[in-house]
């Protein structure tokens, strides 16, 4: 493990009781904490929030479906399962002497319920920033590189770091044209740095057209520095 998640938690009692699968009380009636499911409901809340949060800025111009496309890339079962596999999840969790048998802290569905359960416990112990630190550091980093070919590419964030790296004030965008119908319409826009225009792009969105000249404009100002 990359740091002591027990040296983490001030109540230790959440971080046992992260880790109790429903199993694990079948054998042992009189262990005295619950399973981990009402952590997991918690943290499944408390994951999606700081997911969304994420997403909502890091990508301010998309609509609510592609970030709902792509928030569902980060919490699904697979993602998850490797987050905990990352954190050696599986061998603090107390099973049955069944799940045991069949290799349930090597179980996709389990690890990514027991992610939840330790995001859920984190909440209750640490609050909402703690929280989302760790899933920025735990998951949303790591799978951000795990999906670097799938996740659409900000040009306007990566021009804006650009330009202002170059001491230069935030890029401004500007329609040209548009083309069409009101239902398939094609938007032109220039993307101007201190009233140069340095490019433009083409999109059947606004947003699309932005990203189009945001894109050209980076290409274009790379090669002059």
């Amino acid at each position: 493990m990359k740091f002591s998640l027990i040296n983490f938690f001030k109540n230790k009692i959440l971080y046992q009781q992260a880790f109790i699968h429903r199993s694990y009380l079948n054998e042992h009636k009189n262990f005295n904490l619950k399973s981990n499911e009402r952590l997991e409901f918690l943290g499944d809340a408390v994951l999606e929030l700081i997911v969304s949060l994420y997403l909502f800025n890091k990508y301010p111009d998309y609509p609510e479906g592609k970030l709902t496309a792509i928030r569902a890339k980060f919490v699904q079962t697979q993602t998850l399962s490797l987050a905990a596999q990352r954190l050696d999840l599986g061998n603090n969790l107390k099973l049955s002497k069944g799940e045991k048998n069949a290799n349930g802290n090597q179980n996709p569905s389990i690890l990514a319920n027991t992610f939840e359960a330790l995001i859920g416990a984190i909440y209750q112990d640490q609050g909402f920033d703690k929280t989302y630190d760790f899933v920025l550091n735990n998951l949303l980093k790591p799978a951000q590189k795990l999906f670097a070919d799938k996740l659409p590419k900000d040009y306007k964030s990566h021009l804006q770091e650009f330009v202002q790296s170059q001491g230069k004030k935030t890029p401004k965008y500007k329609v040209v044209e548009s083309l069409g119908p009101d239902h398939n319409k094609t938007f032109k826009v220039a993307v101007l740095v201190k009233s140069n225009k340095i490019a433009e792009g083409t999109g059947k969105s606004k947003q699309q057209a932005e990203q189009q000249a945001a894109k050209t404009a980076l290409a274009i100002l790379r090669t002059k520095t």
